[in-house]
């Protein structure tokens, strides 16, 4: 043979190849790679959760050696981005429930949302002024705050969404008022003298 074929380089493979390749044998540069295209969005997911600079960044390089370590249980039913966005939520969830002692209520979640309470709650959110909802989502409980974020900020369907939850569409339409008449309700808890 004249000409050996040259692989591509591992910048240029999609993260599924990558993955592939990964899975097959590990090897921290071609893992870089992930690392280099994501570490941004994961420090961001983590510093929305947290509201902490030091535990967001923490907390992104534990997550990322969760990854390379679970790495070989990435079954690729769903994307890359979307498994280590599952991995990103529900770490930080768990720091933070561990942290505050964090409760969660269970929801019913085949409770039925009456007709247009999804709609009005969204409009009334989406009308807030828009310069107070920073002190809002703070002081909401870090599921409430990460199900708003993934719906606005990060404007992941329903359908993903119950991706990384491992939840209903149902049960994220559920969460995703609640959490918005929560958000409503702090809001008016906050701005009371004005509302």
């Amino acid at each position: 043979m004249l000409f050996k074929k040259k692989t591509k380089p591992d910048s240029q493979l999609s993260d599924e190849e990558l993955v592939t390749e990964l899975q097959r044998q590990m090897d921290a540069d071609r893992f870089g790679v992930l690392y280099d295209r994501y570490t941004a969005k994961v420090y961001q997911k983590c510093m929305g959760m947290t509201r902490d600079q030091e535990l967001a960044k923490d907390l992104t390089h534990d997550i990322f050696l969760k990854a390379f370590v679970n790495l070989s249980k990435f079954d690729h039913r769903s994307k890359f981005s979307t498994w280590l966005y599952s991995v990103t939520y529900n770490y930080c969830l768990d720091h933070l429930r561990k942290k505050q002692r964090y409760r969660t209520t269970e929801l019913k979640e085949e409770t039925a949302i009456a007709d247009g309470a999804e709609d009005r709650s969204e409009i009334e959110l989406l009308s807030l002024r828009s310069d107070r909802l920073e002190p809002v989502l703070a002081a909401l409980e870090a599921g409430d705050r990460a199900i708003l974020l993934m719906r606005y900020q990060d404007e992941l369907s329903v359908k993903e969404m119950a991706e990384i939850l491992a939840l209903s569409e149902s049960a994220v339409k559920m969460r995703s008022l609640r959490a918005r008449e929560r958000a409503l309700g702090m809001y008016q808890q906050l701005y009371h003298e004005e509302a």
